[in-house]
């Protein structure tokens, strides 16, 4: 069933009078694209388990992929405010979809952008950008999750290329990429970046199916055979962990603005629900208990939105860290969880059904408490911070 395109967005600490001109119309412009594209589209796709393939070149169109990528290379050249906006209306229509865009831009062409040769980014940013081509990331492994730094997947220098094996899992586009920002190992153990283009002898995708979450996203594995990379695919301004890394911290900063959206549309389907709802003769929003809940739901997203304006302040100012952007990503995802838990109560046994988006943005929000850095992960990313004692290990 065709999702409502009523949506009206919380904003109870006039935190649109934060934003300028340009941040507000970018939103606009999104929040239209989502009511038109998505919302009618999106129940059925995650019901069939459908990635909705028509979407991309649109999402091209519309510059939703790269848009703080300068326009020389077909980005948008918009400020990180921006950015979380246009991340935080696609994912009020759907995590998979949002995840699909922040893949793209955050983890594809930025480190594209910002660790490519100048011929790498001729070549692939304005093809991404324009939705030409789709991306992905490949970090994580089938033994290798949190602890990133002991993959195994590795390449050898040879005359005038690479030969690269191993695997990733959990890999969201990848049954569709067109081309991989791989992290991988060489011979000296130094972790680097290669771009692996479709059509590569020995590269194969296959797709993960039986996703309980994140069901209109597609979600593959990238299987590395003695694949010849040529020895101009490796990105050559990193060198390391930081390469990944750095990448993690753009695609936490689009999460944590994004769950946002999330926790808006259960909030905003909630409060429609028990307005129209009727028991005992009256609208169970008359009912102290369903007040609690709205109330809650709506303090929460506040306070949410007030750490997304302030990182973006920060990020804009070159100042945002490591550790600001993993708690945001952390407290913003819990409160969108809660807010999704709340909402399917709210709805009663409606919650749990197509006819409102609840019980698939609960679903969804499973996943993204996981990706990018795990709840608990984050935690002692801020523990580090705070004591200077790394605990991960």
């Amino acid at each position: 069933m065709a999702q409502s395109t009523d949506f009206e967005a919380p904003d109870f600490y006039g935190i649109d009078d934060l934003l300028t001109e340009e941040q507000k119309l970018v939103r606009a412009s999104m929040r239209a694209f989502v009511n038109r594209e998505i919302s009618p589209i999106i129940e059925e796709c995650a019901q069939r388990g459908a990635f909705p393939e028509s979407l991309p070149r649109k999402f091209g169109e519309i510059g939703a992929f790269g848009p703080t990528i300068p326009t020389e290379y077909g980005g948008g050249g918009l400020d990180a405010i921006c950015y979380g906006l246009m991340m935080q209306e696609i994912e009020r229509g759907d995590s998979g979809m949002r995840s699909c865009v922040s893949v793209q831009s955050s983890l594809v062409m930025w480190p594209i952008y910002a660790y490519g040769s100048e011929e790498q980014k001729r070549k692939f940013l304005p093809r991404l950008a324009a939705g030409e081509w789709l991306g992905c990331f490949g970090l994580t492994e089938p033994d290798h999750g949190s602890n990133t730094a002991g993959m195994q997947t590795s390449f050898v220098e040879h005359d005038d290329h690479y030969r690269l094996n191993g695997s990733k899992l959990w890999i969201t586009n990848a049954p569709v990429a067109d081309v991989a920002v791989v992290w991988a190992k060489n011979s000296q153990g130094r972790v680097q970046g290669l771009l692996v283009e479709r059509g590569m002898d020995g590269f194969s995708t296959p797709e993960i199916h039986g996703k309980w979450s994140l069901r209109a996203s597609t979600t593959g594995e990238l299987v590395f055979q003695d694949v010849k990379v040529p020895k101009e695919n490796r990105l050559p301004g990193v060198d390391g962990m930081k390469g990944p890394l750095s990448c993690l911290d753009q695609a936490r900063y689009g999460i944590a603005w994004g769950v946002v959206g999330a926790a808006m549309d259960c909030y905003d389907s909630a409060r429609r629900y028990a307005l129209e709802r009727q028991q005992f003769g009256k609208p169970i929003a008359s009912f102290q208990l369903v007040q609690k809940k709205l109330a809650e739901m709506l303090t929460e997203i506040t306070k949410a939105q007030l750490i997304c304006w302030r990182l973006g302040v920060l990020k804009n100012e070159g100042k945002a860290t490591t550790a600001q952007i993993s708690l945001a990503k952390r407290a913003n995802v819990e409160m969108a969880l809660h807010v999704a838990r709340e909402a399917r109560q709210v709805h009663g046994a409606m919650g749990v059904s197509g006819e409102y988006p609840i019980m698939r943005h609960l679903m969804n929000l499973e996943s993204v408490i996981t990706y990018e850095g795990t709840h608990d992960i984050h935690l002692l990313i801020l523990g580090n911070e705070i004591t200077g004692i790394p605990a991960f290990k």
